[in-house]
């Protein structure tokens, strides 16, 4: 009778990294982090403009945008939304995109939460 070929190797453990004496392996997938757009206050921007970047960008009833923007007014800066990173800084390039393009010098930016 023919001899039987030998078994091949079974394929790497994917969860314990057994069977592969190089693999590592993560238990965890960590949540990415989130990040803030922050917007600072200027001399120059006028109120109504920020409350109008508020509702238009970050989608903001009249009412938020206006305690938004009075936060900004009073403390220097306020946050306008929290996002992911990507969108985050997409969100604080379009704030001060538009604001130049009206001739303000409001300052948007992102920070981890």
């Amino acid at each position: 009778m023919p001899e039987k070929p030998p078994e091949p190797p079974a394929p790497p453990d994917r969860q314990t990294g057994k069977g592969d004496p190089g693999a590592a392996v993560k238990d965890r997938v960590e949540k990415p982090r989130n990040f803030k757009v922050v917007l600072h206050n200027d001399d120059y921007t006028s109120m109504e403009f920020v409350t109008m970047i508020l509702m238009e960008v970050f989608k903001k009833t009249q009412v938020e945008a206006t305690r938004i923007m009075l936060t900004v007014h009073r403390n220097g800066k306020g946050v306008a939304g929290v996002y992911s990173r990507e969108i985050a800084e997409t969100k604080a390039a379009t704030v001060v995109s538009q604001a130049r393009a009206f001739g303000y010098p409001l300052l948007a930016e992102t920070e981890p939460e």
